[in-house]
């Protein structure tokens, strides 16, 4: 069995609970605070359950050095230091304690990731109900035992991480003092091919980590997040922009605010669609059953007369007797005279 249910201010996330999803704003922000908080109310009013932040500078990430262990080499930020990228993207410190207000005050749960030990600390003056762990950072065991040590609700993302080292970062998290815990798949591709979306690990890493599941989605659209509920997520994560036009690091591989509600009605829709192991007729099938094959009289018969093929069709609508007593029909003589368009039943038999 998997983990059954946690909760994130208030909000309970499991597998009898609709998808919990959470808007990435990452550096769509573009560095304006104006466009941040209008991020958030976008993302409320989109139907989102959680927005999240990320909490570094560019310097807790890495150092200003221009060589080429530093510069990026191919992909969307091609020729482009970490330091200079991380610089463009972060969420100032200063800025988090006006969002986290913003965010609760428009009913959206505040999020995010933590990079290092300030980050930690600022979160938690805010009170931030969970913490994430990038895809990134799922390595840095000392950094995932400072979350855990916290006692909030965990969520890890796994891009790039093996089997072993999703292992480690679970235990180590759990060995800090981490009960609830969320693993998100992750393919930490910008954006990610579909043919590298491998959702089928999802119900794996459930059961291999006695988990609750989820996607860190960098595909294009919507398809793999609505799959991935099918296949048991329940946590999904999604980059959002209020335009990919405005440009930014994150905005080729972010969703608009048209596709993000497509996104969280379409996720909800198919849980709902799961429904439970069932055989028996359905509510809504109810009034479709009059439609089904049945026996009717299809040439008038006098009565005494036996009744032959050609007397009774297997024919719609449903009220005459089921199809499956046609050769128990066939030989029998009508007790009283049969009319073309008749129901049959067992009394109109001799």
């Amino acid at each position: 069995m998997t983990q059954h249910e946690i909760s994130i201010a208030g909000r309970r996330i499991g597998d009898d609970q609709p998808p919990f999803i959470i808007a990435e704003l990452s550096a769509n922000h573009l560095g304006d605070i104006g466009r941040a908080l209008k991020s958030i109310d976008v993302a409320a009013e989109c139907g989102a359950d959680a927005v999240k932040f990320q909490t570094y500078t560019p310097d807790t990430l890495t150092i200003d050095v221009d060589n080429e262990y530093f510069r990026i080499s191919g992909g969307l930020w091609d020729g482009r230091t970490l330091y200079d990228l991380y610089g463009e993207a972060f969420t100032p410190y200063e800025w988090h304690a006006e969002l986290f207000s913003h965010a609760r005050s428009k009913g959206i749960i505040p999020l995010s990731t933590p990079f290092d030990e300030t980050a930690i600390e600022l979160l938690e003056g805010l009170d931030a109900p969970a913490y994430k762990i990038a895809s990134f950072e799922v390595i840095d065991l000392p950094l995932v035992a400072a979350v855990a040590r916290r006692g909030k609700p965990m969520i890890i993302s796994t891009g790039m991480a093996d089997l072993a080292e999703i292992q480690a970062a679970v235990q180590t998290a759990r060995d800090n003092g981490a009960s609830e815990i969320i693993l998100l798949h992750c393919t930490s591709a910008y954006p990610a091919p579909f043919t590298d979306a491998r959702l089928r690990t999802i119900p794996h890493m459930k059961e291999a980590f006695q988990v609750i599941g989820g996607l860190s989605d960098h595909t294009p659209g919507t398809a793999a997040a609505v799959a991935s509920v099918a296949l048991g997520a329940r946590v999904i994560e999604k980059h959002f922009t209020l335009s990919r036009d405005d440009g930014g690091p994150d905005s080729s591989f972010s969703l608009e605010p048209d596709e993000l509600v497509r996104l969280v009605s379409d996720c909800r829709s198919a849980w709902e669609a799961l429904g439970s192991v069932s055989y028996n007729l359905s509510k809504s099938e109810r009034g479709s059953q009059i439609f089904r094959r049945s026996l009717f009289v299809v040439q008038d018969v006098k009565a005494g007369e036996a009744i032959t093929h050609a007397h009774v069709r297997s024919i719609r609508p449903g009220y005459g007797m089921p199809p499956k007593h046609l050769p128990d029909v066939i030989g029998r003589k009508a007790a009283h005279d049969l009319s073309r368009g008749q129901p049959l039943t067992w009394k109109d038999l001799d």
